[in-house]
């Protein structure tokens, strides 16, 4: 017991790294916090926590290499699964996410893991939206390879963006507690060699199963065992957090948006006001009748 409270009281953060002598670029993440704290609020099942968590750490990773212009990356995943999609966003430190059927209960595969692939489908896309602060967002879709996540996200750079990439997610979970979360990018350069490639391919197996590598040793201390004569150098940590920034002027202005037609038909049937729910944190927004008639002005 005392070793599960050790983990949860170390910082979720993201360490950009780089190998051989900047040939290879990559993030490391830890995310039990964050994973736990979006279970939490959308009160999911196993195989949908491991799910939705590899999700938020994948978007987290995009968020976390956003350029100067980019303020947001949204991903969507869609596999026609029983789960349906998955939807989460994320700027350069935090994430947050939604699923849309969080209790779904899943056997598990041959090898006693929980079948994410199964859970989310196979016949399907991620979506990459990324915001320009402009009118027009980049938006990018592949099709998905395995619905396992970490392949799909991997899968999408090499299609979508033309970036060779290794990726691992995982989450460990025992019945409701997440036990670890953490994940890996790496991203080879123009240029590098096809022996520090091959060299990569070949230790890709040692961090595929990185949750339950992160119950025994800090991200750092296997990051030099896995990367060993390969010159890891930590160039940045970005500290990770689930949050959320709606706000009641935010819902205000989804209202707003409705149009005067509909505002006016809520005014009508809705004796009590309105209520909204924000999707990604359940927090909830009241707004009386006399609310509404002044946002309809």
């Amino acid at each position: 017991m005392s070793e599960i409270k050790e983990l949860y009281n170390r910082e979720d953060q993201i360490l950009h790294i780089t190998l051989a002598d900047g040939m290879v670029r990559g993030l490391l993440l830890t995310g039990l916090n964050t994973v736990s704290q979006g279970a939490a609020i959308h009160n999911t099942s196993p195989v949908v926590t491991a799910a939705l968590g590899r999700t938020l750490m994948g978007t987290a990773m995009m968020g976390a290499m956003l350029k100067g212009e980019e303020h947001s990356v949204t991903v969507t995943i869609n596999g026609g699964g029983p789960i349906g999609r998955i939807v989460c966003v994320a700027d350069r430190d935090s994430v947050r996410g939604v699923v849309d059927v969080p209790n779904v209960e899943m056997p598990l595969r041959t090898d006693g893991k929980l079948n994410v692939g199964m859970a989310v489908g196979r016949d399907g896309r991620i979506s990459v939206v990324r915001d320009l602060g402009m009118k027009s967002p980049y938006i990018g879709q592949t099709a998905l390879l395995s619905g396992e996540i970490a392949e799909d996200f991997a899968g999408y750079y090499v299609q979508s963006e033309q970036t060779p990439t290794l990726q691992a997610l995982g989450v460990l979970v025992n019945g409701d507690a997440v036990l670890s979360a953490g994940g890996i990018l790496l991203q080879t350069l123009p240029g590098c060699p096809d022996s520090i490639i091959t060299e990569l391919e070949l230790r890709s197996p040692l961090f595929y199963d990185i949750s339950r590598e992160l119950c025994y040793e800090p991200m750092e201390d296997l990051m030099h065992k896995w990367f060993d004569g390969l010159k890891p150098v930590i160039l940045d940590r970005t500290p990770l957090s689930y949050r959320c920034p709606c706000s009641r002027e935010r819902m205000e202005k989804a209202l707003i948006a409705l149009g005067r037609e509909e505002l006016t038909s809520m005014i009508e049937d809705e004796i009590d006001g309105a209520e909204l729910t924000c999707h990604f944190c359940k927090k909830q927004y009241k707004f009386s009748q006399e609310d509404l008639v002044k946002l309809r002005g």
